[in-house]
């Protein structure tokens, strides 16, 4: 049961300190218009957890088979992408075709949940730091559900941030941004903290 707890206690941390947006701005963008709403933020969120995840799987596939050749590097992207568009299509028919009232919730953010930087980025920083799959499923859920903190976080801030109390100059985007900098700073403080 302690090392359960241990266990769960490393992955929250994780999560907080390796964040993809407050750490190595991922897809900041796609958070910002995700926290207007708290659906398209579990929404997104999901589909990022989704996506990452089977990309994840692919990728460890790929890597393993193709790390080897010299232009790896090089063709890297491209496969990446690939595997990303793959999911994406094949997901998109076999929703479309078995759940129709589904994908007409889904069809107006899927694509921009799934092409974002967030989630090919997972995908570079999963080859830098290799592993064996349960890491890079692990980096993949972890991925989605950094986004789920992210967004939560801007969501339950968004009404005091485009309030009357914040001059009209700095309501919406720029003091999103400041406090996506502010939140960003406390992480990289919490980090340093932590590795002591």
């Amino acid at each position: 049961m302690q090392s359960l707890i241990s266990l769960f206690n490393a992955a929250l941390l994780a999560i907080l300190i390796q964040n993809s947006i407050f750490e190595r701005a991922l897809g900041p963008n796609i958070l910002i218009y995700a926290s207007r709403k708290k659906e398209q933020v579990i929404g997104f969120s999901l589909m990022i957890t989704y996506v990452t995840t089977l990309s994840s799987i692919l990728a460890w596939v790929l890597d393993s088979f193709l790390s080897h050749l010299s232009f790896f590097s090089i063709l890297m992207p491209v496969l990446y992408i690939l595997v990303i568009s793959f999911i994406y299509i094949l997901s998109l028919v076999l929703v479309w075709r078995f759940l129709p009232k589904l994908f007409g919730k889904i069809k107006t953010y899927v694509h921009v949940s799934v092409f974002n930087c967030s989630v090919l980025g997972a995908l570079f920083l999963n080859a830098q730091f290799g592993g064996d799959i349960a890491q890079y499923i692990g980096f993949g859920i972890g991925t989605g559900a950094g986004f789920f903190l992210a967004g939560y976080l801007l969501y339950i801030a968004h009404p005091r941030l485009n309030s009357e109390l914040v001059p009209a100059a700095f309501r919406g985007l720029p003091i999103t941004l400041v406090y996506v900098g502010v939140i960003s700073l406390a992480l990289y403080a919490f980090a340093g903290y932590a590795t002591r």
